[in-house]
């Protein structure tokens, strides 16, 4: 970095960025584990996430959001914290799932919502999972576009991952058949293409799965965001102390896809 200006990590994340042991909270949240791993290294960090955000929603904010175009010239590095929810089962293709906050008339929609929310740890089990919010396949073609992106327009800007997260979701019938098959393909595709990637659950597996988490068996307690906070600061230490001047590299974002 140039002179004594300290780190700025960009994260594009789902609800597991921002969601605690009692549900959601501000981005600025400092038990949150991006900001737990932006103080760690003397640093600040700019959230970017949604509630069930898969890789394809990160990729959306990245060429969709003037908010993000401006980041990206001040960004040391950027974190794409997403996968965990392109795993989960999706009874209902992701457009209808989706689809339901926009029924009417309103008893019309929360009886709708009901209707699917009973049905669905039900469904998970009958289908075994399948199919996934996102097919593995365009998991990793969506963090793949957007890296490659990002290496285009910022060349130096260095670029993380994540291996999905585990869950014992009452919700989902407690299935996680394709996690398995997405965290190995994005394990390769960070391989071949050099995006160094934090193990979540060697971070989080016993925290969630022994019942010490949100009750809703996905989300983590305090105890998850520091060991994610903590083991992300390690991972980021060695490209922010290193990273260059932010700018100069810095392309139109807002011409991009």
């Amino acid at each position: 970095m140039t002179g004594a200006r300290s780190p700025r990590i960009l994260v594009f994340g789902d609800s597991l960025s921002f969601h605690g042991p009692e549900g959601g909270h501000p981005a600025d949240d400092p038990r949150l584990w991006p900001n737990i791993a932006a103080s760690a290294l003397g640093g600040s960090a700019e959230l970017v996430a949604g509630a069930g955000w898969t890789a394809r929603d990160a990729w959306w904010a990245m060429i969709g959001d003037p908010r993000v175009w401006a980041e990206l010239h001040r960004a040391d590095v950027v974190v794409l914290a997403v996968g965990s929810m392109d795993t989960l089962p999706s009874p209902l293709p992701t457009y209808l799932r989706t689809g339901l906050r926009y029924l009417r008339p309103d008893p019309l929609r929360r009886a709708t919502r009901r209707a699917y929310l009973a049905a669905q740890p039900v469904l998970s089990v009958a289908l075994r999972g399948r199919p996934a919010a996102l097919p593995t396949r365009l998991t990793v073609r969506y963090l793949d576009t957007a890296v490659s992106a990002l290496r285009v327009l910022r060349p130096a800007l260095p670029v993380v991952g994540w291996l999905p997260s585990v869950h014992r979701a009452a919700a989902y019938g407690r299935v996680h058949t394709t996690r398995a098959r997405t965290a190995a393909a994005i394990a390769r595709w960070a391989a071949a293409t050099e995006v160094p990637l934090l193990d979540v659950p060697a971070h989080v597996a016993a925290h969630v799965l022994g019942g010490h988490g949100n009750p809703d068996g996905m989300h983590w307690g305090w105890q998850g965001h520091e060991s994610v906070g903590v083991g992300m600061a390690e991972l980021l230490r060695p490209f922010v102390t290193r990273a260059g001047g932010v700018g100069s590299d810095t392309a139109g974002w807002g011409h991009v896809g």
